[in-house]
């Protein structure tokens, strides 16, 4: 196995501190952009275009929101993980040659959709949900892989922010840009539209060189499988360890849920197709990469623990937003300041929590142990949302997010045992068997 150490995984490790020039200007940031945004394109095709275009059909919301359930790949990606880590195909490399498959599959599957109707092929439209979720997930597994293996230590702050930052520019293509397009296009050519941005990602993956080092695979298959669960499982012990797995679906369970119906909701208060692109979803990008921002700065200062807990209370709080706005019905000056304010704490708690997953993976396991990691995120997402149809039309939307601000307080309560707020957060690990980092 890869051995855990703090020098740098990847290329060029820094023998002296360098300024923010040297660490900015180069062109592994230029690759964080490019990576990132092939990374966000088949989420927001899932969770943005798709469910506008059943409700534009007649589907009803329930079906809509248990639509989330064929999302379980991104739950349970790190099953197969440790397949990606121990096998390769014949070109490219061990990183280059998964995605670049992944992205060819993602392209024919998102352009699939435009084939069917809503009204007549909903059973294969639902094959159609699961596999592009079996073919992100397994994209984002590698390119999280490729983003430790290429970045420096110094470089992870920066490098990570701008793939995230480049991650939700990616909801313009399928949140925004294909939404105003179905206005004016059949929806088979506005699917094919979408699903030729995962060009982006293909030519990435060309022009980039291979940084992973085979002689620091995993040798065995049983290596790469056990490993990563025992080196993270025996840090603190098992409660330990169950403990940041819980905090890790209860952090956002309030906010993904508040968000899971938000085309639909658009919809239903009576915006246009045209409208929520223009406004919501740039309400929604802008405030995003803006939270982004400043929860890289606000965090040169604070530590990750005092950051989990001011920027998870903005998070929480922002939701109340919604709930007036499902009172207010259609302003859209009302839907620009809510979405704004919704999506500001969604990137500062974003940043936040991966700083803190960031902290708790060790860098001889990265793809496994991310990969187990942000398969707690998407929990939420997919089970906890697939009842979200049900809610709103049991309770109203009003109700409805009032439950989704309630649900937010058990992950902040779960600070008090895996982040208190008086303690710098450096954690009981070895600096031989994690690392730390700061999002700029």
């Amino acid at each position: 196995m890869r051995e855990s150490s703090g020098s740098h995984a990847g290329e060029g490790a820094p023998a002296q501190l360098r300024n923010w020039r040297e660490i900015l200007l180069n062109r592994r940031m230029l690759v964080c952009l490019f990576i990132g945004f092939t990374s966000g394109m088949p989420l927001y095709v899932l969770i943005q275009l798709v469910p506008a275009w059943l409700r534009t059909n007649g589907i009803d919301l329930a079906t809509i929101g248990l639509f989330s359930l064929v999302s379980l790949p991104y739950t349970w990606k790190f099953l197969w993980s440790p397949v990606m880590d121990r096998f390769s195909w014949p070109f490219l490399g061990r990183r280059r040659g998964w995605a670049l498959v992944t992205q060819i599959l993602l392209f024919f599957t998102i352009g699939a959709f435009g084939f069917l109707d809503p009204t007549r092929s909903l059973g294969v439209i639902v094959v159609l949900v699961f596999l592009v979720a079996l073919f992100s997930a397994s994209q984002d597994i590698v390119i999280d892989a490729y983003r430790r293996e290429l970045l420096a230590d110094d470089e992870l702050g920066a490098g990570n922010s701008l793939f995230v930052n480049a991650y939700r520019i990616a909801s313009l293509v399928p949140g925004a840009l294909a939404l105003i397009l179905s206005d004016h296009l059949p929806w088979g050519a506005v699917y094919w539209i979408t699903a030729s941005f995962m060009g982006v990602g293909m030519v990435t993956t060309l022009v980039i060189r291979e940084v992973s080092d085979d002689a620091l695979a995993p040798h065995t298959f049983r290596a790469a499988v056990i490993e990563p669960f025992r080196e993270f499982f025996s840090r603190d012990g098992i409660r330990g360890g169950l403990s940041i797995l819980a905090f890790m679906f209860l952090y956002k369970l309030g906010d993904n849920m508040a968000v899971a119906l938000q085309t639909p909701f658009y919809i239903d208060m009576g915006f246009s197709n045209t409208e929520i692109g223009s406004t919501a979803k740039v309400a929604a990008l802008w405030a995003s990469i803006a939270g982004g921002v400043l929860g890289g700065v606000l965090m040169l200062k604070l530590s990750i623990n005092r950051a989990l807990w001011l920027f998870g209370a903005v998070q929480m709080f922002a939701i109340l937003g919604l709930a007036w706005l499902s009172t207010a019905g259609h302003t859209l000056m009302g839907l620009f300041i809510v979405i704004s304010a919704e999506y500001l704490g969604v990137g500062l708690g974003t940043v936040a929590l991966l700083a803190y997953m960031s902290r708790e993976t060790s860098r001889a396991f990265t793809a496994t142990q991310f990969a187990l990691l942000s398969s707690f995120i998407a929990i939420p997402r997919t089970f906890a949302n697939a009842s979200t149809g049900f809610l709103v039309e049991a309770m109203g939307y009003t109700h409805f997010f009032l439950l989704c601000t309630a649900v937010a307080v058990p992950g902040m309560l779960m600070l008090l045992k895996v982040a208190p707020w008086g303690k710098p957060g450096s954690g009981n690990h070895s600096p031989r068997t994690h690392r730390t980092t700061r999002l700029l």
